[in-house]
């Protein structure tokens, strides 16, 4: 099994990840309800996320963390859905992926659940 080394890989590893969150009835609400995500747009900016996450490669502009709050404005993202989500991720990265850019992309994943978590409690005490 190889280790992450492009965008391509990163597109397989998003695409792998959402068929998995997509199946999961306890999180899915959140993309064909809540949100309603439109995938062929979301996953190339997941891509050019991850992309610059973890192969430096730029792009993306967006504010990670400002599109979650006005999420959880919609619907409170609590920690047993990070729990889900994080554990979707991680299958996805396991089943297809192995080295320090697979270890390093979960690493990442949890940081960023952990950093929305706090945000979000944030948001609910003021």
């Amino acid at each position: 099994m190889n280790d992450i080394q492009n965008q391509e890989d990163l597109y397989i590893l998003v695409d792998e990840f959402y068929k998995k969150l997509l199946a999961d009835e306890t999180i899915s609400y959140i993309f064909t309800e809540v949100v309603k995500i439109k995938l062929e747009e979301h996953l190339p900016i997941l891509v050019t996320f991850w992309s610059q996450a973890i192969l430096g490669t730029g792009g993306y502009v967006k504010n990670l963390t400002q599109i979650h709050l006005d999420v959880n404005t919609k619907e409170y993202l609590s920690p047993k859905l990070f729990s889900i989500w994080l554990k979707h991720f991680y299958a996805a990265v396991d089943e297809n992926f192995k080295g320090p850019k697979a270890e390093q992309i979960k690493t990442q994943a949890l940081s960023i659940a952990t950093v929305m978590q706090i945000k979000i409690a944030q948001q609910k005490v003021n």
